[in-house]
């Protein structure tokens, strides 16, 4: 199952995520096989407030093990943590699941038959 964290810092989070970002950063390599794409999210004017990423898990369970154990949540950096599992379009994994989707959906609208 893929599932996507959407985490937003807390105000005046930035330097307590610097003093974090070492350790951040090590869990998230340990963690490259399971990590699909992720990141900060970005102000404006190019600030970090916040980071998403892609997990890929087998059960919500092993989604929640994982944040628990994550630095930044740890270090109590997000002011909201949003967890949805999520079925991956693009890139395509297999190639085609695009085109099997619009011919699943002209389909169901009666538009090939």
């Amino acid at each position: 199952m893929l599932v996507l964290v959407y985490c937003k810092d807390k105000p005046d989070g930035l330097a307590l995520r610097r003093a974090t970002r070492v350790e951040h950063l090590e869990y998230m390599i340990a963690a490259k096989d399971r990590l699909v794409f992720g990141g900060p999210l970005l102000s404006d004017d190019g600030d970090p407030v916040g980071s998403v990423f892609a997990l890929r898990v087998e059960t919500r369970e092993e989604a929640d093990a994982f944040l628990a154990a994550e630095p930044y949540c740890l270090a109590g950096l997000f002011d909201d943590v949003t967890v949805h599992t999520m079925r991956q379009m693009m890139p395509e994994q297999p190639v085609g699941t695009l085109e099997r989707e619009l011919e699943k959906e002209l389909s169901a609208r009666g538009l090939v038959g």
